[in-house]
């Protein structure tokens, strides 16, 4: 028994013994290697970047706008044993830069608050600038680089700066960790805004209060791409209001004609009602009331129903004028023909109704159209919200104008085609007329013409 407990207990500490020689070899190695990362020449390629940031060139906020002027303020702080002899920075492919104005500061000191500024030798190289120190800097300085009139690509995005640093031994090596920066992207518009601001003939026409107020070139062109978005929205709208109400406002006009008085009664009420009301009743009793009647409809789909309502009732109106302007006579000789009267309505009445009022339907376009406008009453994104919201927000009533030329930029043209219509109606009616020559009686056998005095003969 005892000589077991001996054997076991020498057997632990043979393992223990084994265990801490392990860890004495461990440690001898540790100290060998931390010994020789010590002796190990440093490394000279830490410059490290603190920086890269740009001016914020936007009207509001601090977006970095592109197509747009910013200034670039690059700093990078040296290594202990860094001694500087020059400075590279590359833009981004499509950017631009001018070398008027740029500024290379060092700093030092306690804080840094101690600075010199630096007149490098400069030398460009396509997208990259190359900045020559006169005289190496000292180890370990801080440089802040401000180079001015960058413009970057308008299309924007994450944009990508590069540098390398130049040491004293005449070694170039590149700088890590420059942070992007995002740049917002800019259309024509907004740049030709930009180039607007910098004219001085702008600021001397907005110096005038009338011209500043409702003709002020900038917001002119500020406005235009956000109340074309609101243009479109009139157009979709009137664009499928109207082909769904000339079905409804042709069949209200035949019920109008009808022989039914039940017919022609319905067709009166739904006409004269329409018609007796005002289009901005109807739009706020329709946006308004049917929410709280439980039925909720989208403001697209709703102003599209309202104003094709309401262009129904006026169209019923022309389409019966239409079909009364057709001579009776047409449809007496169509009966003598054998056709019956839906034939005759078919082919005879409706072609010649449609051809007669087509000037007409074309102005009803029109005031439909314009009629649009009323829908910004209740929140409708058509043209006249989007120009009140900017005069929400400038104060200006330009972009009221603005919303003028886009409606006037179709009702001009329309004019212009019902002008040609009625004209061309016109002369076709004038052509028919004078074809129908009246034919003289046949002279009778010794009938006796009388010869006209002289002085008529003359004439």
């Amino acid at each position: 028994m005892g000589n077991g407990k001996t054997q076991e207990a020498s057997g632990l500490c043979g393992t223990w013994a084994h265990a801490c020689n392990v860890l004495l070899r461990v440690f001898v190695a540790c100290c060998v290697a931390c010994a020789a990362m010590s002796m190990a020449p440093a490394s000279a390629q830490a410059l490290e970047v603190e920086k890269l940031t740009c001016r914020p060139n936007g009207d509001t906020g601090s977006d970095v706008l592109g197509g747009v002027e910013t200034r670039i303020t690059w700093e990078v702080q040296a290594d202990e044993d860094e001694a500087l002899s020059g400075l590279s920075l590359t833009v981004p492919q499509g950017a631009t830069y001018s070398t008027e104005n740029l500024r290379l500061t060092m700093l030092f000191g306690e804080d840094l608050m101690e600075r010199e500024f630096i007149e490098p030798a400069i030398e460009e190289d396509g997208d990259t600038l190359h900045l020559a120190f006169p005289e190496t800097a000292p180890a370990g300085r801080f440089f802040r680089l401000e180079v001015y009139g960058v413009v970057f690509p308008s299309e924007g995005g994450d944009m990508q700066c590069e540098g390398t640093y130049v040491l004293a031994d005449g070694s170039e090596h590149e700088v890590a960790g420059i942070p992007a920066v995002h740049i917002t992207s800019v259309t024509p518009f907004d740049q030709f805004k930009s180039y607007l601001e910098e004219q001085p003939w702008v600021a001397s026409w907005n110096s005038n209060t009338f011209l500043r107020l409702f003709f002020n070139p900038v917001l002119v062109v500020s406005s235009l791409p956000i109340i074309f978005t609101g243009f479109l929205m009139s157009l979709a709208i009137v664009l499928a209001a109207f082909p769904l109400a000339i079905p409804f406002g042709f069949m209200f006009a035949l019920m109008r004609v009808s022989k039914s008085r039940i017919l022609r009664t319905l067709a009166s009420i739904y006409v004269n009602l329409i018609r007796g009301t005002p289009a901005f009743l109807q739009i706020y009793i329709a946006f308004f009331g049917l929410p709280l009647a439980g039925v909720n409809i989208d403001n697209y789909v709703l102003g599209v129903i309202v104003m094709g309502m309401n262009s129904s009732a006026y169209l019923c109106e022309i389409f019966r004028a239409g079909i009364q302007s057709i001579p009776k006579g047409q449809s007496e000789a169509a009966r003598s023909l054998g056709m019956t009267a839906t034939q005759t309505m078919v082919s005879i009445i409706i072609p010649q109704t449609f051809r007669n009022v087509i000037p007409t339907l074309t102005s009803e376009f029109i005031l439909l159209y314009k009629d649009t406008s009323l829908l910004a009453a209740v929140g409708v994104m058509e043209i006249v919200m989007y120009a009140k919201t900017i005069v929400a927000t400038t104060g200006s009533i330009t972009p009221y104008v603005v919303a003028a030329l886009f409606y006037l930029v179709v009702t001009l043209p329309l004019a212009r085609v019902v002008s040609a219509l009625e004209e061309r109606l016109t002369r076709s009616t004038a052509g028919t007329n004078a074809g129908k020559v009246e034919k003289k009686p046949a002279k009778s056998a010794g009938t006796v013409v009388p010869t006209p005095p002289d002085h008529i003969a003359n004439l």
